[in-house]
């Protein structure tokens, strides 16, 4: 197995705020060094990968590594959104993820807003969303599409652009986009893109706060039903809270695409580029 590392962050609300949380609450909660995850099952959470082909393929063959030298009873490898935008191959990107879930089921793929917002646009096209201002000039590039922004002065330009989009990408791209799950839980963990809102049962979150929270959520100390495992905000390194982990550091910017190791009561991370 690998080694386990990382540093918990053991600030929480007060004795008094916690006992009143948990008196109010019908559901059991869970904070951050009970939880476990589910027996038998090792489980990967794999953070935002932007277009990253390179550090995806890196982060996989340690993942494989680790799986051929500790040989788990069975594993689930969590891909937690964001695949497209940004990075320079969002494309080869999919095309890896599809090949991955042929070949194994348990490859879980979950929705990221940019992923979202990439076949809002094949659907119907806006300047004025994500996928133009935030990255979707990368993708369209990875698909032999030019998308310049500062260009898209009429809705013919933007009609154009959209046409050449639709072409390009694959059916089986399409049904891929479609097929995303916005949630999954797995043992004591709640797995999801972004974050939910603190106060509403986790069964009972919007699909919006699932794809793009961000306040309330990571200031909160309020456990939850689960710690949630998210990607969506960049932080230098993986973030550990009471009720939450952040994955997301930044692989388009820093070169690191980190995933958790979560196999009982152990939690560790991976990372494409050294520590």
């Amino acid at each position: 197995m690998i080694s386990f590392h990382g540093t918990l962050d053991h600030s929480a609300a007060p004795d008094w705020s916690r006992q009143i949380i948990f008196g109010l609450w019908k559901t059991p909660l869970v904070t951050l060094s009970e939880a476990r995850g589910p027996e038998g099952i090792r489980i990967y959470a794999v953070g935002d990968i932007h277009g990253c082909l390179s550090l995806l393929n890196k982060l996989l063959q340690k993942i494989g590594e680790d799986i051929a030298r500790s040989k788990p009873d069975d594993w689930r490898i969590l891909f937690l959104g964001d695949y497209v935008d940004r990075g320079s191959d969002s494309k080869g990107v999919i095309d890896r993820l599809i090949a991955l879930q042929s070949v194994d089921p348990r490859h879980i793929l979950l929705a990221g807003n940019h992923d979202v917002e990439f076949l809002a646009f094949l659907k119907q096209p806006s300047m004025d969303g994500v996928f133009v201002n935030s990255g979707g000039n990368a993708t369209s590039r990875s698909y032999g599409v030019k998308l310049n922004p500062s260009k898209l002065k009429t809705e013919a330009d933007l009609e154009n652009v959209h046409q050449k989009l639709v072409e390009a990408v694959p059916s089986s791209h399409i049904h891929f986009l479609e097929g995303l799950q916005l949630s999954v839980s797995y043992g004591d963990y709640f797995f999801c893109h972004a974050g939910v809102r603190p106060g509403t049962p986790l069964d009972s979150q919007d699909p919006d706060d699932l794809l793009r929270m961000r306040a309330p959520f990571l200031q909160s100390l309020m456990p939850l039903e689960k710690v949630v495992v998210h990607g969506h905000t960049i932080s230098a390194k993986p973030e550990e809270r009471i009720n939450r982990i952040g994955i997301d550091t930044g692989a388009y910017r820093t070169g690191r695409l980190t995933a958790l190791v979560i196999d009982g009561n152990d939690k560790a991370f991976l990372s494409s580029k050294p520590s």
